[in-house]
């Protein structure tokens, strides 16, 4: 057990276990609290007088998740939502039901804090000014290591609202926002995004959805789309293709499109079916039929996909973000369990084998902790217009969503196996973590999908000396001995060198070794980083191991041991 993980140990042990039991349970902790490692990342990322605004804040998101939420999203999960076609005396009205166990972590999400609008607006948890996003992605980090399901159409919320603002006519604009940006329970929208059809899943150059232009201005959309998660929301962002236009990606473009139209009535596309889903079962996914449904245009006609794509990246860095936590609640209850579980006369966190296990749980798991903030800090930076920092946005935001939310999947996995035969077991976490951390993989792109728009970022956007260079900068602040930080320039360099030979012609075949690559080079120099800043010996041995384990060669039949000069 680290030392940083100490405090979580004695406060739980004294909240849940009171009295000594064979089957520790960590529910009721709070996992703000209990977590000194997020703690002192946040002293480092925020500014000291917005921490300190939002401690009761933060406190609260971490109480609920390890308490409340953590209650509901098992109950959500077990009552998936249902859909209603009919009314009960016959009228055509299709609704989806959602448990009341999900409505309530609606009004936390939405209503207490605010999620969905936290970027978009200057007076967010009684805090005058624009929230750096890191505050909004800390909180979700709390909030998805209980609740996986309700992080999608919080994300795509946010996305659709910042997508809409960036392309959208002032009309729609003016008409809209004020819906999606209000904190009104009973007047807030949702949003989500319709892009998927059988024949064009990651090829959106397959859209088949048409979109006709009418006499007032607006859009007609006829077609089927095959994969809608939310899709009752009041707003969604469509791709279709405009009638007449020329084939291929340039004859896409991006609509709005709302479930009511503006005498009320409900717009002209049904819910064909709800998705019955290995996770993520406390939110609804569907099919859509759109037949003469009522849409506007968003930006401009013919950069459909390249306008969403904004959407889309966004999304991204939100999955990666929700992998991190849920890796995290995995690790959490792993030495917890570790810690309070008696086996053989001693605690099974004290067993050397053990030991090893937790801090190969450990590694992915701050690796991705550390990606999260240095990618929400690099959006900052890049909507602030900074020079580079658009791209060093583009390729650190497909690494953490391609990384993270594969990483995830053994994370959580191999936890489970730290809590025995209980872990396999639905009343408990760990099942539900696992189902739901597969999907990351496959949502807003596949793995291969992602990792060759990390060579995408290298080639259009000249993305890969600047991360270097960011890198580098990194290093200098980093008061690290010769030989580590000697260490750390040679992985790099070969890292860059692999990317540049996946840009290069034919090197396709290489991109997802050379987006690990860079991945673990990047969050083993960002944690070195940071380890020198915050003055964690912890974190800078987790950078050391991620450098030996996870990027330099060695014999699988050797014992690999830190090398001592790397401290000295």
């Amino acid at each position: 057990m680290s030392a940083n993980d100490q405090p979580q140990m004695h406060a739980v042990t004294q909240a849940v276990n009171a009295q000594a039991h064979p089957v520790p349970d960590r529910h009721g902790a709070n996992f703000y609290a209990t977590d000194a490692e997020l703690q002192s990342l946040l002293k480092l990322y925020l500014p000291a007088d917005l921490l300190a605004h939002l401690q009761p804040y933060f406190q609260r998101m971490g109480e609920l998740a390890g308490g409340r939420i953590d209650e509901l999203a098992g109950i959500a999960d077990k009552n998936p939502p249902e859909l209603e076609y009919r009314t009960r005396s016959g009228q055509d009205r299709q609704r989806i039901i959602k448990h009341p166990a999900y409505e309530e972590l609606e009004r936390i999400a939405y209503g207490e804090f605010g999620l969905q609008a936290m970027s978009h607006r200057d007076d967010m948890l009684g805090w005058q000014g624009k929230m750096p996003p890191i505050v909004k992605y800390a909180l979700t980090y709390l909030f998805v290591q209980s609740e996986f399901g309700l992080c999608c159409p919080l994300s795509m919320t946010d996305s659709l609202t910042r997508t809409l603002k960036k392309f959208g006519s002032s009309e729609l604009v003016d008409k809209y926002l004020p819906q999606l940006l209000s904190l009104d329970w009973d007047e807030q929208a949702q949003g989500a995004m319709f892009m998927t059809e059988q024949a064009a899943g990651s090829d959106i150059s397959n859209t088949q959805t048409i979109a006709y232009a009418q006499a007032d201005g607006s859009w007609s959309l006829t077609g089927d789309k095959w994969f809608c998660s939310n899709p009752d929301a009041e707003f969604a962002m469509v791709l279709a293709r405009v009638d007449g236009g020329p084939p291929g990606m340039k004859g896409i473009s991006l609509f709005l499109l709302p479930r009511s139209l503006d005498d009320g009535s409900d717009n002209h596309y049904r819910i064909v079916r709800l998705k019955d889903k290995m996770g993520t079962r406390s939110m609804a996914s569907g099919e859509i039929r759109m037949d003469d449904a009522r849409a506007y245009l968003v930006g401009e006609q013919g950069r459909g996909f390249v306008q969403m794509a904004d959407m889309v990246n966004n999304s991204r860095l939100s999955n990666g973000v929700r992998s991190a936590g849920m890796m995290r609640r995995a690790v959490a209850e792993a030495e917890f369990i570790a810690h309070e579980r008696i086996a053989f006369g001693k605690r099974i966190e004290d067993m050397p084998l053990m030991q090893r296990q937790l801090d190969k749980l450990r590694l992915p798991a701050e690796q991705a902790r550390s990606m999260v903030f240095q990618t929400a800090q690099t959006l900052m930076r890049s909507d602030a217009g900074e020079p580079d920092a658009y791209a060093l946005l583009r390729i650190l935001t497909p690494m953490l969503k391609f990384r993270a939310c594969r990483d995830a999947r053994k994370v959580t996995g191999d936890a489970m196996e730290v809590r025995g035969g209980c872990g396999y077991i639905e009343e408990w976490s760990d099942p539900r973590l696992v189902r739901d951390a597969h999907l990351g993989s496959i949502w807003e792109g596949t793995s291969n999908i992602v990792a060759l728009d990390v060579i995408r970022a290298i080639k259009r956007e000249g993305s890969l000396p600047v991360l270097q260079a960011y890198l580098t900068k990194l290093l200098d602040e980093a008061q690290l001995s010769a030989a580590y930080r000697q260490a750390l320039e040679a992985a790099l360099a070969r890292a860059g060198a692999l990317a540049e030979k996946a840009a290069e012609e034919g090197g396709d075949v290489l991109a997802r070794q050379a987006a690990t690559g860079l991945y673990n080079c990047t969050t083993a120099i960002a944690m070195a980083w940071e380890a020198g800043q915050t003055g964690s010996a912890e974190r800078l041995r987790l950078s050391q191991l991620v450098l030996l384990h996870r990027v330099l060669s060695r014999d699988p039949l050797e014992s690999a041991q830190l090398p001592a000069q790397w401290n000295t």
